[in-house]
């Protein structure tokens, strides 16, 4: 039996809030897809009132796992606390992403176009505020003894 190819990947970006984040998250994690976020540091980081951005990259199949159907490989731009952007991966059902809000205008779609390839990624975005915060501790609190 001869696998049918996949359809095309979505050309739609999808909006969505932090509360529907973490239903996709939560998800993701109770189905053990690949491309995920821990909910605890979604909840932790997201602000909380942030407009995130799902950009489809393409369709991940499980061969090991048959079970598991067929998902959608996702770019997430999310906001952070503090007005920061970083970027992820999120696998999610089909029949998840189709019920989003998309983008209508071009010139928001071009803005998260831009910030998906201006951000880091949430492991650059934790190395440098680990770095940070492991200098800052070495030197003081910020501010002290500054002129």
């Amino acid at each position: 039996m001869t696998a049918l190819p996949d359809p095309p990947v979505p050309h739609e970006v999808k909006r969505l809030d932090t509360a529907a984040l973490l239903a996709l998250e939560e998800r993701a994690l109770e189905l053990v897809l690949n491309q995920r976020l821990d909910p605890v540091w979604v909840e932790a980081h997201a602000a909380s009132d942030g407009t995130h951005y799902l950009w489809p990259a393409l369709w991940n199949n499980l061969p090991h796992r048959p079970e598991v159907p067929r998902q959608l490989r996702c770019e997430l731009l999310l906001a952070l606390r503090g007005g920061q952007h970083v970027m992820s991966l999120l696998d999610m059902l089909p029949e998840d992403f189709a019920p989003l809000p998309r983008v209508t205008s071009r010139d928001e779609g071009m803005r998260v176009s831009r910030l998906l390839d201006e951000s880091p990624t949430v492991w650059e975005w934790q190395t440098r505020s680990s770095a940070q915060m492991q200098s800052q501790s070495q030197n003081g609190a910020p501010g002290r003894g500054s002129s």
